[in-house]
């Protein structure tokens, strides 16, 4: 029978020597190797639309193009930012050092006190317990993509400035058609990011969205300032041009959109689309002409 614990004792010493360190140094690791891998991960997906952006303003891409890949870009980004917070969530916090040790020291103390009570090693075995795990996402639904949303405007709550974030925000309570928080959103990007003529023109638009979409106003002077900033730009060529015409200036609204069409030679549909607002603008600039009185 001293035999017999003796022979306890020396496994249990075993197993702490091999379990004692891991647990001691997952208390210390954990926390920042997560905080590096989502780090790491941001910058990543914040390279890949900086190299969008240069290939946009040196005419590799599109503008209808560049707004492809970008959703793309900022979708891949949502679902790690939510994957990453599911998972901190499933994943206990790492012991400090007196839970470690409570553990290690109490588990084998209850083991033997449940042996001597029993009076069997049968009592001792068992079954692992079953867990069970999702087989992956079978596609995106509406209740994930609001999830998805929710997980990024809390992480922006740490970091308020992030401009990018915010942007980022901006444009998925856009998908959601939820406008006035894509303003909001927009207008701390725009806050941050003052001289960035898409952060401008995208808040702009999800400006006039959530008043009707109306562009007189703010979101006017939204697009004039990004103008101002960058002249060629192509989402604001298109906003200006339909704020004129909003306006009723016709032939202002044609000036800029002749200039986003010469931009856009390359892509065929958005062309269609242009010309047709262009030949739309004459039609109702015609009449107006007519009534001019001839001098």
């Amino acid at each position: 029978m001293i035999l017999f614990w003796l022979i306890c004792a020396v496994m249990v010493a075993i197993a702490l020597a091999f379990v004692l360190p891991t647990l001691l140094q997952r208390a210390e690791t954990t926390d920042n190797d997560k905080d590096t891998k989502q780090e790491a991960n941001i910058e990543i997906y914040r390279d890949q639309l900086r190299e969008l952006e240069a290939d946009l303003a040196n005419g590799i891409v599109s503008p209808e193009q560049y707004a492809q890949d970008r959703d793309e870009i900022e979708r891949r980004l949502l679902a790690d930012v939510s994957s990453e917070a599911d998972e901190a969530k499933k994943t206990p916090a790492a012991p400090d050092r007196a839970v470690v040790y409570g553990l290690a020291f109490g588990i084998p103390a209850a083991a033997v006190a449940l042996y001597l009570l029993v009076g069997t090693s049968a009592a001792l075995s068992g079954t692992p317990p079953v867990t069970t795990a999702n087989a992956g996402n079978a596609g995106m639904t509406q209740q994930g993509i609001e999830a998805n949303v929710a997980a990024l405007a809390k992480r922006l709550e740490q970091n308020p400035n992030d401009a990018d974030g915010w942007s980022m925000l901006g444009r998925s309570y856009l998908n959601l058609e939820k406008y006035r928080e894509a303003s909001d959103a927009y207008a701390r990007a725009a806050a941050i990011k003052s001289q960035d003529a898409d952060v401008l023109v995208e808040y702009a638009f999800a400006l006039a969205m959530a008043n009707g979409r109306q562009l007189q106003g703010q979101p006017a002077e939204l697009v004039k300032r990004a103008l101002q900033i960058a002249p060629e730009n192509p989402r604001a060529l298109e906003l200006a041009g339909s704020v004129e015409f909003e306006a009723k200036n016709y032939k202002q609204a044609i000036v800029y959109w002749q200039k986003l069409l010469e931009k856009s030679a390359g892509d065929a549909e958005l062309s269609k689309t242009i010309t047709g607002r262009i030949n739309e603008a004459k039609a109702l600039a015609a009449p107006a002409a007519k009534q001019s009185p001839v001098r």
